[in-house]
């Protein structure tokens, strides 16, 4: 369980950990924060997509114990199943925890699995939103790899972010362009998601993620036609709703 720390809200102990790491690197900020008292007990949150690989290796590195949790909504493309499995192994990643969604809430919602058609909100919460919120209650704080290049929701991500007065959110990657992570897996030999080379740089479920055009937002191809651009684990304000095209970042 998350344990209570002395002093200072989440917000405030936020605005502490940003002014704290402000001029340090990515590596930097995950190593710190790993061990940092103010931050607590943290896990790495997964997707094993396009730009999976650089987060999980470094941390592979600096805490190769530290868990991950990686959101099966039986939904995945198999490379990415198949890829999961893969880097878990190359990287020897000592703690990954597969999160699926309740059966009988899973049966209710979407007994024909075609809720994704008609209400892709609801579809994200119960597959994806839920279950992560079950694994993530004995946490303080937990390590995303958002980074402010991948669309216009984005462009203010910080190092830390406050998660209503629950939890803390870390964003090592946030300043890290496209040519940094690329950088980083050439350098690192790293293995790509299989379906990067096919046009897909923003992976996510198979009935819900299209190719992307060359010069297109790269999570233009995510619930492409709909002004839907997040799945809704990103908290605005503390709440777990979808963040829109027309919301602050």
């Amino acid at each position: 369980m998350p344990r209570d720390f002395p002093s200072g809200s989440v917000a405030e102990r936020v605005a502490v950990l940003n002014a704290r790491y402000k001029h340090h690197a990515a590596t930097s900020v995950l190593e710190h924060a790993l061990k940092d008292d103010d931050l607590g007990r943290v896990a790495l949150v997964s997707s094993f997509g396009a730009e999976s690989v650089v987060l999980l290796h470094l941390v592979s590195v600096i805490a190769p114990e530290t868990p991950v949790l990686f959101v099966d909504t039986r939904m995945l493309f198999q490379e990415t199943l198949d890829y999961q499995r893969e880097l878990a192994e190359k990287l020897n990643l000592c703690d990954v925890r597969t999160i699926r969604a309740n059966p009988a809430r899973l049966n209710f919602e979407d007994p024909d699995n075609t809720l994704h058609q008609f209400n892709t909100d609801a579809c994200c919460n119960v597959r994806k939103v839920e279950p992560l919120e079950r694994a993530l209650v004995q946490f303080d704080g937990w390590i995303t790899g958002r980074k402010r290049f991948q669309s216009a929701t984005r462009t203010a991500v910080e190092f830390f972010e406050a998660e209503g007065d629950t939890r803390i959110k870390v964003n090592p990657l946030a300043h890290w362009g496209r040519e940094d992570l690329e950088e980083y897996m050439i350098n690192n030999r790293l293995p790509r998601h299989p379906l990067v080379s096919q046009g897909y740089p923003s992976i996510g479920c198979a009935p819900c993620t299209s190719k992307v055009a060359p010069g297109e937002d790269p999570r233009s191809g995510r619930w492409r036609g709909q002004e839907k651009t997040e799945c809704g684990i990103h908290f605005i304000n503390g709440k777990a709703v979808p963040i829109r095209k027309d919301s602050a970042a």
